[in-house]
């Protein structure tokens, strides 16, 4: 695929490996030979069942999911999964929230309806500008999971550290999933919109501790039950077929970059490289804490909404798409995520030193 293509640092639906959009587009039409293509398939077919386990397999060994936890390959987006997670784990009861940004805040939001939500720590009144340390988790005695968000893709935050709790860890990991090596065993459950890091926009994941399944309040709905999602092996319903089967080639990309350990080293240097320039700049604003900065989303400003403007409107016009900051947040973000190259990066660091050069009195 010839580079042509734009780089793209929107924070999802994000840039994909360019081998799995090749491998995508010999496949379209015809899918290895079969005279159809996997978006006509069957999803009870022999076909794709095949598509299915491979992809559910690499996706094991990839994480290394242990036998305790079950994949679930859903729909519905991370969002469904901020009133599916209270419906089966907090068995009307209570649970711990972490709020560090604008999804865990919805997320704790929604958790209210079925049981009481205690808010563990909140950077809100800061900005969403960090995470807490461990020291300032405010745990509480009766809580059936702690919930956080790993990465906060608005504010450019993420933990450095996986907390320790007596209740079963709860995780958003929609936008650092696959970005590093996790210790799969030490969660309740993980789950990842799979549009940042994994697919195309449509396909949820969701690991879980098998243990917790069967918990649910009697009035969850079957297709948000994990105890029968676990019991269909994820097709109660039609599975985003098309979905799967792109994370499987993305899987297969990982491999190739030497799985998550590799990643994660790729990841850093990309970081790296932009906060460089934003730690000697005279011109631009981060806006997380060191400490608490994300690998994925790099946030800042110039402290000026004009200039931020020009910023993007720039950026845009030399292929650097999608800086623009959420609209809550403000400023500029860039979206490092996996597959986004290093080339990318530095045309971006160019640019920014250019434009700060030009601009900054």
């Amino acid at each position: 695929m010839s580079r042509d293509r734009v780089y793209n640092f929107s924070a999802g639906p994000s840039v994909l490996p360019e081998s799995a959009l090749e491998s995508a587009r010999r496949d379209l039409p015809d899918y290895k030979g079969c005279g159809i293509s996997v978006m006509e398939m069957s999803h009870r077919s022999p076909m794709f069942q095949e598509i299915f386990d491979t992809t559910k397999a690499r996706l094991k060994t990839v994480l290394r999911v242990p036998d305790s936890h079950e994949i679930l390959l859903l729909q519905g987006g991370a969002t469904l999964q901020f009133a599916a997670i209270p419906m089966n784990l907090m068995e009307g009861a209570a649970a711990d929230y972490a709020v560090t940004g604008h999804f865990s805040n919805r997320a704790a939001k929604e958790a209210e309806k079925y049981g009481a939500v205690h808010i563990a720590c909140s950077s809100a009144d800061s900005g969403f500008d960090r995470i807490p340390t461990q020291e300032r988790l405010q745990l509480s005695p009766d809580a059936k999971y702690f919930y956080y968000c790993a990465n906060n893709t608005i504010y450019g935050t993420e933990w450095q550290y996986v907390p320790e709790t007596a209740a079963p860890l709860v995780c958003d990991m929609s936008s650092d999933i696959l970005s590093k090596p996790v210790d799969v065993s030490r969660f309740g459950l993980i789950y990842a919109g799979a549009q940042k890091n994994m697919a195309p926009a449509g396909l949820t994941v969701v690991i879980i501790d098998k243990a917790l399944a069967g918990r649910e309040l009697p009035y969850t709905p079957q297709i948000m039950s994990y105890k029968t999602l676990i019991e269909s092996d994820s097709m109660l319903n039609t599975p985003p077929c098309w979905c799967i089967y792109m994370l499987g080639l993305v899987l297969e990309w990982l491999e190739g970059q030497g799985g998550v350990e590799g990643m994660e080293q790729i990841k850093r240097e990309r970081a790296r490289r932009v906060y460089e320039v934003l730690d000697n700049s005279r011109l631009y604003i981060p806006h997380a804490e060191i400490g608490s900065r994300s690998d994925m989303n790099i946030t800042f400003r110039t402290g000026d909404k004009e200039l931020d403007a020009e910023f993007v409107k720039g950026a845009a016009a030399r292929g650097l798409l999608n800086l623009k900051g959420h609209k809550v947040a403000g400023g500029m973000r860039a979206s490092l995520y996996n597959a986004m190259p290093m080339e990318g990066v530095d045309a971006l660091t160019d640019y920014m030193k250019e434009f700060e050069a030009k601009h900054h009195v």
